[in-house]
């Protein structure tokens, strides 16, 4: 008889079912794989920008380069507050790149190169045993040895070639109503000897706020902005 039987018929049928897993593997392997690598790319970069966002943010927080620069600290009166050193000799403006207004003894300032800056320790609640004590201005003035190299060079910044001697190295806020000590914002070359008409202006503000009648933030921004004026309409000075 020529039939296969049942015998040898069992290997067969195996046989055939191993392929068929053993191709079923084969194909579904690979598309497993790429599901994973699917899963894998999708996910991926959320997670990678989620950690850089964190490296920016706390580089930030941590040594605040990428933020914007801390403002200079003013006082009441507007004006930059300075603690710069009497005994250091103050770095200047460029030479030639101040331009003072008017002539003679009204003349003022370039805004931009002397504006004018308050001390510290000199506030409306400290002018008791600051600026109105007898001689408290002789405690805090710079030397000679130190005004005298920075009047030179704030002449050069002011394109002044003539002797240092015409000049009066004024501080624009003065020490009596609490200017800074020795900050070139406050520095600068004024024409002509002392006194003039701007030391009369500052014995009348310097007055006035010690005997309650002005506060010390007005009388800095007087000097500082508008000293001519002032002198005119209170009939400190004529006219320039």
């Amino acid at each position: 008889m020529g039939g296969v039987q049942p015998s040898d018929a069992r290997p067969t049928v195996m046989s055939v079912r191993l392929r068929v897993l053993i191709l079923a593997l084969a194909v579904l392997g690979p598309l497993a794989g790429c599901a994973q690598n699917a899963v894998t790319s999708t996910s991926s970069p959320a997670a990678s920008t989620r950690r850089t966002d964190v490296r920016v943010a706390a580089g930030t927080a941590a040594g605040g380069r990428t933020s914007r620069r801390t403002p200079p600290r003013r006082s009441a009166s507007g004006l930059p507050v300075s603690r710069a050193s009497a005994h250091v000799v103050q770095r200047q403006p460029s030479p030639g790149s101040c331009h003072a207004r008017g002539h003679g003894p009204y003349s003022l300032p370039d805004p931009h190169c002397t504006p004018g800056a308050v001390n510290p320790d000199v506030t409306q609640a400290t002018i008791g045993h600051t600026i109105c004590m007898p001689g408290w201005t002789k405690t805090v003035r710079p030397p000679e040895s130190v005004t005298a190299r920075e009047k030179r060079g704030s002449m050069a910044a002011y394109g002044l070639t003539g002797s240092p001697r015409d000049y009066e190295y004024d501080h624009l806020v003065s020490l009596e109503l609490g200017g800074a000590v020795n900050d070139a914002r406050n520095l600068w070359p004024e024409p002509g000897g002392s006194p003039n008409p701007k030391d009369a202006v500052e014995d009348r503000l310097h007055r006035m706020v010690c005997d309650g009648q002005m506060r010390l933030a007005r009388a800095q921004h007087i000097i500082a902005t508008e000293w001519a004026t002032w002198a005119r309409q209170n009939g400190i000075a004529p006219a320039p």
